[in-house]
């Protein structure tokens, strides 16, 4: 099997372009050399330890270029997520021994005044003229001759931190073989050839571009082309500027650019496939009819220890079908969970029983994490991998995402997540996106709270969103929104999936609008300081004073 140092050096002689970035352009035998000469310029000032080299970049030309120096000198490289601030960016750093930090100036005060252990005196700033100069003594003038690093095809070659929206994030472990073989997936799924332009705006430090764009892109040859930032009013003109025919996306990209004002010569672009995760079914096909290209949504996750894939004709809603050691299980009995029921209207009547963790019997092809002995037992429980997703299964094996196990909503005694809800408010016109998550009920349990991020323009309706909700019928009957908050963004990780935990931990406590309903009240109405004070008074009364956040 090969290693990615010998995907990169395949690329010696090949004068296909490589990178298109703003206005700039690399040839793969130019972006060889850029490689090598940062190969070497890590061979000379490498220390004792891990070869651990930090990137804490944008999406910029040096990114790619550094994990193509890293496949060459047998390094590691650290996705570096540029969101984290303080402690928490310095914890991430030092808790996976990078020697080396890459960055931009953009980006190099947020290391200002922190603990970096051993590269507390090596970060290497790359749009600064003493870099360029470093490089330069590095540069070969061909790579006629250069030898890589020998290793094997199953040491380490990336420490990539998962998004940390339930917790602190964990670095899972990626082998050359690994991503060799998620590479070599990714081409049979998207048939990518030398011919294509692969658009890259979802951050090269999150395994969603790495694994579904970058690394088959390098394989097969094919055109990358970059953008910093993520940005739904630059996404078209940037297909239509680089000639992009594929691109990647997670999380909720698709909804933000379908945001966008509709225009009627959006087809006429470029673009014929692209391929994610987790973009609402609706967006899908509304993407897919307005700008004309064939979309590829999957199910898995950074350690890709399971995978669901879609198929033709499919029930709507359904994430697809998986392998036949993946099952929903039971987390405590660890028994498979009963098949779900549904009435007429397609609702969920055994929630309770059919709702589990997806799990796979094996481990998949997860590696570990780095350095986190008791994350790597929590994921592997009896030899079998748990995802830390809920679903369900339909009598014909289909899998229904069902939310995070952290995500659980408790109201009345009934145990549901909120993924479901978050589905039905998506129809609710002008949403452009909601979550759905649970806050204390003054009594018992929980209560739910939707937050709404709405078209520019759009006002809420309450009357009419009352009037919506009471015609869903597949809304359960535990699940309408006792409050609804209206937020101009929804807290997002660098990889566009919500961050529930803020938005729980802040509960009503808001200064963005908030309606709710008390009571059996239908109507909603809004929730005004003496409303708080009133709550606030019965969560005192019923002793849970300490549920309401300060």
């Amino acid at each position: 099997m090969p290693t990615f140092a010998d995907h990169v050096l395949a690329r010696a002689d090949d004068d296909n372009i490589a990178i298109l970035f703003e206005e700039q352009s690399w040839t793969y035998r130019e972006w060889v050399r850029e490689c090598i000469a940062r190969a070497d310029l890590f061979d000379s000032v490498r220390i004792e330890g891990a070869a651990h080299i930090g990137l804490l970049l944008e999406n910029v030309p040096d990114f790619t270029m550094w994990l193509g120096a890293a496949a060459l000198a047998g390094a590691t490289v650290v996705g570096i997520n540029p969101t984290r601030r303080g402690s928490e960016l310095a914890r991430d750093i030092t808790f996976t021994e990078c020697q080396l930090i890459i960055t931009e100036t953009s980006q190099a005060d947020l290391l200002d005044g922190l603990d970096l252990g051993p590269a507390a005196a090596r970060v290497l700033v790359v749009d600064t003229a003493s870099y360029g100069e470093l490089v330069a003594a590095h540069r070969p003038a061909t790579a006629e001759g250069y030898i890589a690093a020998s290793y094997e095809p199953e040491s380490q070659y990336l420490l990539l931190f998962t998004s940390g929206t339930s917790g602190a994030p964990k670095a899972v472990i990626t082998s050359h073989g690994r991503l060799q073989n998620v590479s070599a997936s990714m081409i049979g799924l998207t048939s990518l050839t030398s011919d294509d332009v692969t658009y890259i705006s979802m951050p090269l430090f999150h395994s969603n571009a790495l694994f579904t764009a970058w690394a088959p892109s390098v394989v097969s040859g094919a055109t990358i082309a970059l953008r910093r930032t993520f940005s739904a009013s630059g996404f078209l003109p940037d297909v239509r500027r680089f000639g992009a025919t594929y691109f990647n996306y997670v999380g909720k990209p698709l909804a933000y650019v379908l945001a966008t004002p509709e225009r009627t010569d959006d087809a006429d672009n470029p673009l014929v496939r692209g391929y994610g995760n987790e973009a609402a079914e609706a967006d899908l096909h509304r993407f897919a009819q307005r700008f004309r290209c064939t979309l590829n949504d999957g199910y898995g996750q950074t350690e890709t220890g399971a995978s669901i894939i879609r198929v033709a004709g499919m029930p709507a809603g359904a994430l697809g079908l998986g392998a036949p050691t993946i099952r929903v299980l039971d987390a405590d009995t660890r028994e498979e969970c009963p098949r779900a029921r549904f009435d007429d209207n397609g609702r969920l009547l055994n929630a309770d029983d059919a709702i589990g963790e997806i799990v796979n019997s094996t481990r998949g092809t997860f590696e570990g994490y780095w350095n986190n002995p008791e994350a790597d037992n929590e994921r592997l429980r009896d030899g079998a991998y748990w995802t830390g997703d809920l679903a369900y299964r339909d009598e014909a094996g289909y899998f229904y995402f069902a939310g995070r196990s952290a995500e659980w909503i408790r109201v009345d005694g009934e145990n549901f997540s909120g993924a479901p809800i978050e589905r039905i408010l998506g129809r609710f016109p002008g949403v452009v996106l909601a979550a759905a998550y649970g806050v204390p009920d003054a009594e018992i349990g929980d209560r739910v709270m939707a937050a709404l991020q709405l078209g520019e323009g759009v006002c809420f309706d309450p009357v009419g969103f009352a009037t919506f909700l009471s015609a869903q019928s597949d809304l359960g009957s535990k699940w309408s929104p006792t409050y609804v908050r209206i937020v101009t963004t929804l807290p997002m990780t660098q990889t566009n999936k919500i961050l529930k935990r803020d938005l729980v931990k802040q509960q009503w406590r808001t200064s963005e609008p908030v309606w709710w309903r008390s009571g059996k009240d239908v109507a909603y109405q809004l929730f005004t300081a003496a409303d708080l004070d009133a709550l606030t008074a019965r969560f005192a009364a019923a002793g849970r004073a300490q549920l309401v956040g300060a």
